[in-house]
């Protein structure tokens, strides 16, 4: 029986010490030049103290002009003289006990903040289905634009090896740019970009490729990819296993398996606004939301599959290891509210990690009504939720303590604020 203890080897010969890892969580802990902050680097020496075999940053963008929020660490192009000393650094936080690091890489595409883009880049003209004006409506990339991007997540991950991270995590989820290629509902392409799968897959493949030839091993080689965007007509579970199959044909090393977008987020356990797919019975009665669809590539794959959502117990985590539906538990917010949860994990104790998304929902004046069927409720619940878990980040990057008391209407009010203050300091 595998053991959360027990260490992980990837296809490229870097060894994880345990089957934990924290999973990624947007940071906005950049300053305005988009460099590592201090900030930075206490949070991840804290996370790295915590025990996990394996860290990935948040959301680390390849091209400055689609982030996917103000305070984002950006790499390509023109990076300032000091980013590498300032990166260096950031890794060695992060392996201070032992852990390895990977930093995922992104282009948020049409998910780019209006305020940020006012006319973003995706592969076809296809906006956002929610409501306000939050996001612009996107232009269709030309051909002739798409290889320079795919040459800047080749040379980001470049720049993250030169200052010693372990590895790269692709995100190819969740709606961002490469999620979006990988959607016939976003991508309606009919060059050779779009059209057919393996048509839609080939900027990803380009990206895995590029970084593979560029990066040797030990360097890892991970991608976050979707199960489904749960959006009727979209990217679905038989062509995730299909991609699955390329990218370790390309040399991948570490798959994580997630699912949904912004307009169905169901990464967060989150109803979107638009109807969409139901989740299969057998991964609603499971504790992790996509662990069906995990233990269905597991049988498929020669390579370590990683999960992440909704994992909440240690009976959980280890019955998915001992079931071969994961190889790597993947944490996101217990983390956040407990960052030494892994050691407590690792030494076999048996409470539950806790669940502050369920606490926030029932908690008095915490949440804005789960169940509304109204728009802007429902997005001020997945905004508040979001607002809350980034303030706790930003106290825990400041050396200060979570705040378990915090209303979830106070912390989407102080989020909204330091967005815009983040905002107003990136147009100096």
């Amino acid at each position: 029986m595998t053991d959360l203890s027990a260490p992980l080897s990837l296809p490229c010969g870097l060894t994880l010490p345990n089957r934990i890892a924290k999973a990624a969580m947007t940071e906005g802990l950049a300053d305005p030049k988009h460099r590592p902050t201090d900030r930075l680097e206490r949070l991840y020496r804290l996370w790295g103290e915590g025990g996990a075999g394996l860290l990935i940053t948040g959301n680390v963008i390849v091209d400055r002009a689609h982030l996917e929020r103000p305070g984002n660490v950006v790499l390509t192009p023109d990076p300032p003289k000091d980013l590498p000393a300032g990166l260096a650094r950031w890794a060695q936080a992060g392996q201070v006990a032992g852990a390895k690091v990977l930093v995922q890489l992104s282009h948020a595409g049409r998910q780019t903040l209006a305020r940020i883009n006012a006319r973003p880049v995706a592969p076809s003209p296809v906006a956002l289905r929610l409501p306000g004006k939050l996001f612009a409506p996107p232009r269709a990339l030309a051909g002739s634009e798409i290889p320079p991007i795919v040459s800047r997540f080749v040379e980001a991950a470049k720049r993250c090896a030169e200052a010693g991270f372990d590895g790269v995590q692709v995100h190819a989820a969740h709606g961002y740019l490469i999620s979006q290629f990988l959607s016939p509902l976003s991508n309606q392409r009919t060059d050779g970009w779009g059209g057919p799968l393996h048509q839609r897959v080939r900027f990803l493949r380009e990206v895995v490729q590029g970084i593979r030839a560029a990066c040797p091993p030990p360097f890892a080689v991970a991608v976050k990819l979707n199960s489904a965007d749960f959006q009727r007509g979209g990217f679905g579970e038989t062509d995730a296993l299909s991609v699955a199959d390329w990218l370790v044909a390309d040399g991948v090393d570490l798959i994580e398996v997630s699912g949904g977008t912004y307009e169905q987020p169901r990464m967060a356990g989150v109803e979107g606004l638009e109807p969409g797919e139901t989740p299969l019975a057998s991964t609603v009665a499971r504790e992790a939301y996509f662990l069906h669809f995990a233990k269905l590539l597991k049988s498929r794959v020669t390579v370590p599959v990683m999960v992440t959502g909704g994992f909440r117990t240690r009976a959980g985590m280890q019955a998915a290891l001992t079931a071969r539906a994961t190889d790597l538990v993947g944490l996101a917010r217990p983390l956040v509210v407990q960052p030494d949860l892994p050691k407590h994990l690792l030494d076999g104790a048996r409470e539950a990690a806790l669940d502050v998304d369920r606490r926030l929902r029932l908690g008095p004046g915490q949440w804005l009504g789960p169940a509304s069927p109204v728009a802007g409720i429902k997005m001020a619940n997945v905004f508040g939720a979001q607002g809350w878990y980034c303030q706790q980040i930003r106290r825990l990057a400041m050396g200060q303590q979570v705040n378990l008391k915090m209303p979830l209407w106070r912390a989407l009010l102080d989020y909204q604020r330091d967005e815009a203050q983040a905002l107003k300091a990136l147009s100096r």
